[in-house]
């Protein structure tokens, strides 16, 4: 079910209600059944999936409890991690992996037949599931924290059931740990209006990013992507710069949604972004955008391989980030795009000491080094989405070079001159609002004014979503991970 559907404009409100209504002790049930009702909606039969995780993690993290120390403690926490781990690489990666393989042996002289490859594994009928990344990641985060002794497991079933499916971040997160979200689950909670109010706004923040900036965006990027070599120059250079902007607004609005609707039932799930495109410099982007996913890498990948000095840091950071970029797609653009960023924190961090020599020796002032960081990070991520943008390496790289023809300066390719200044106003709007607010307190815009302004912008935004929003009920970019 997606957010941006008529759906979900129904199913909510239902959902919201009766979670009131109902006694404590029984909504956890309710909210268990609703957020399956809300997977299995799209994908019925791949919800299979989803209580496997749930029960091999569920059995693990008790087995893991009840022992002490010693390799069948550890066995449990392997068992967890290749359960989840398998049913990822099956159901995301096996045809990638197959299919690298192919060509790899293609490259040597040895041919294999696309058509054995398909009647031998079926790979062609595999399906990939919706949010497949995000629960396996979640519900896996759970059983090395048992295991850690950071937490003990949690004995009731249903709780941790809805733990991996609660339905606002089951889909494209954010990754919520066990620790942060279970105990929530919980707690007697009672209506607040100012908390249902706050939720509200923010959900309604997030539908506005999606239905009126991101697919906007979306309709000039797709539209140079699925003609590169026609739109060479500055409509390439545009589209670049509209996709940054793109696939933040538009995970943004999903976390926005997710982080709302779950507010409204007393819920706080973790701020997923923390304006990142005002970073200054590489390492401060990673710790401000996709903040769920960046600190499980550092928490369970990173500070692992660097734990004992095994694995130097330069090696660490590659394999952080060839990860990284794996979880994302089964793609080699992916990968690419992983490592570009991993080499490009490498450098950054090796040539810090120097950059700030030159800048004292040249008395640059702090504000236009800040200019200058912000103008060098944008331009590099700008670089990088290309690759996580087009279908191939070799689409990215054709890509790239369209950038560098100067002449073709008609940047106006649908023709239409006010959509093409209200993508920028847009833009630069939300980004003035971001700035001021930051992603985490966006009903303060509303809250704090008299009544009859809020009224005033609750019909503004009514309208506003009437008239400009881009009815193409596209699906969210995150969703594909």
């Amino acid at each position: 079910m997606l957010f941006n559907s008529f759906e979900f404009l129904l199913f909510f409100p239902l959902v919201l209600i009766l979670y009131y209504v109902l006694p404590h002790k029984n909504r956890w049930l309710f909210l268990l059944v609703s957020s399956y009702y809300f997977y299995a909606s799209s994908e019925p039969y791949l919800i299979i999936l989803l209580l496997i995780s749930t029960l091999v993690d569920y059995y693990c993290g008790l087995k893991i409890g009840e022992l002490g120390d010693g390799k069948k403690k550890k066995a449990y926490l392997w068992l967890s991690i290749l359960v989840n781990v398998g049913i990822l690489v099956t159901f995301k990666y096996l045809f990638f992996f197959v299919d690298s393989m192919n060509g790899l042996l293609e490259h040597f002289g040895v041919e294999v037949s696309s058509s054995e490859q398909i009647q031998s594994y079926r790979i062609d009928q595999i399906l990939l599931p919706v949010g497949i990344s995000f629960y396996t990641f979640q519900t896996m985060s759970y059983t090395i924290e048992v295991y850690r002794g950071n937490m003990q497991p949690e004995r009731h079933l249903g709780r941790f059931a809805l733990f991996v499916a609660f339905f606002p971040q089951l889909v494209a997160g954010p990754i919520e740990k066990a620790t942060r979200l279970l105990p929530q689950f919980k707690k007697h909670i009672v209506p607040d209006i100012q908390q249902i109010k706050r939720g509200l706004t923010i959900m309604a923040w997030g539908f506005f990013l999606k239905v009126v900036v991101a697919d906007r965006l979306g309709v000039y990027v797709d539209a140079v992507y699925a003609d590169p070599d026609g739109n060479k120059g500055l409509p390439s250079l545009l589209a670049a710069f509209f996709f940054v902007f793109q696939i933040y607004f538009d995970f943004a609005a999903y976390t926005y949604i997710a982080i709302g609707a779950a507010k409204t039932m007393g819920i706080n799930l973790i701020n997923n972004f923390n304006r990142p495109l005002f970073s200054q410099n590489i390492s401060q982007f990673w710790q401000r955008w996709h903040i769920s996913l960046t600190q499980w890498i550092r928490d369970y990948l990173y500070r692992p391989l660097r734990r004992n000095g095994k694995i130097n840091r330069v090696f660490s950071v590659i394999i952080v980030f060839f990860v990284m970029g794996l979880w994302h797609g089964a793609n080699w653009t992916f990968v690419v795009w992983g490592i570009i960023n991993a080499l490009f924190l490498i450098v950054e961090v090796a040539t810090n000491p120097f950059r700030k020599r030159i800048f004292d020796w040249l008395r640059i002032p702090a504000k236009i080094r800040a200019v200058l960081g912000w103008g060098t990070s944008f331009t590099l991520m700008l670089v990088s989405l290309i690759f996580f943008r087009s279908p191939t390496l070799t689409d990215a790289l054709n890509f790239i070079q369209n950038l560098l023809v100067l002449p073709n300066l008609h940047v106006n390719i649908l023709n239409n001159y006010f959509e093409l200044f209200l993508s920028f106003v847009l833009i630069f709007g939300v980004q003035l609002v971001h700035y001021f607010k930051g992603n985490n307190k966006i009903y303060e815009l509303v809250e704090s004014k008299p009544t009859w302004l809020r009224w005033s912008m609750y019909v503004s935004y009514i309208v506003l979503m009437v008239l400009l929003g881009i009815n193409r009920q596209g699906s969210f970019i995150y969703f594909q991970f």
